[in-house]
């Protein structure tokens, strides 16, 4: 494939989320906001590449969006930094509980959860998600296309229509920029 088709494509898919994400990814920031406002905060969670996503929209929300737009920080934390803990669970418990232990130890009813999977099936994902829907904290799920085993625990979906692993990825970071804007309006308001 060469460069230019790549970005077509990648801008194809953008342009597919535009028109079935969008009014998901409003839900996400309002719920966001609310519970900022209200003293809560973000968690975000995921694998690989969507552990990369996680720290980079916590930081996003901690730091700022545009810098030309000072505001305090925001409260927000990617369960995927701590690799003390991380190796500490997994070794004794194995990592399939790795985020719903941290929600356990952080969450409150009224923080706000995201897990981030491009499958939708990420059994660690999953676990933390069910765990935050079952003690009020609202969960949002972004995957690619249908959702996955996400799906059916996320208060908020916001399926990126795609399989590619990593066009789902350059969506979800754009999705994540798109709601910090917005949560930011919604706090200066």
């Amino acid at each position: 494939m060469h460069i230019r088709d790549h970005l077509l494509a990648s801008a194809a898919v953008k342009e597919q989320t535009a028109d079935t994400c969008a009014e998901a990814t409003e839900k996400a920031a309002m719920a966001i906001a609310s519970s900022l406002r209200s003293g809560g905060k973000l968690m975000l969670c995921g694998n690989g590449g969507s552990a990369g996503d996680a720290q980079h929209l916590a930081a996003e929300f901690v730091a700022t969006l545009d810098h030309r737009r000072p505001r305090p920080g925001l409260a927000a934390l990617a369960l995927t930094t701590d690799t003390s803990f991380l190796t500490a669970y997994a070794n004794d418990f194995g990592f399939e509980g790795v985020f719903e232990r941290q929600v356990q130890a952080l969450g409150k009813p009224g923080d706000v959860l995201i897990g981030i999977s491009t499958s939708g099936n990420s059994v660690n994902v999953e676990k933390a998600m069910a765990y935050a829907r079952e003690h009020d904290i609202t969960t949002i799920a972004m995957t690619g296309e249908g959702g996955g085993k996400l799906a059916s625990v996320a208060d908020i979906l916001i399926a990126v229509p795609s399989q590619s692993t990593m066009h789902i990825q350059e969506c979800h970071i754009a999705l994540g920029h798109a709601f910090t804007a917005k949560v930011e309006i919604l706090l200066q308001s």
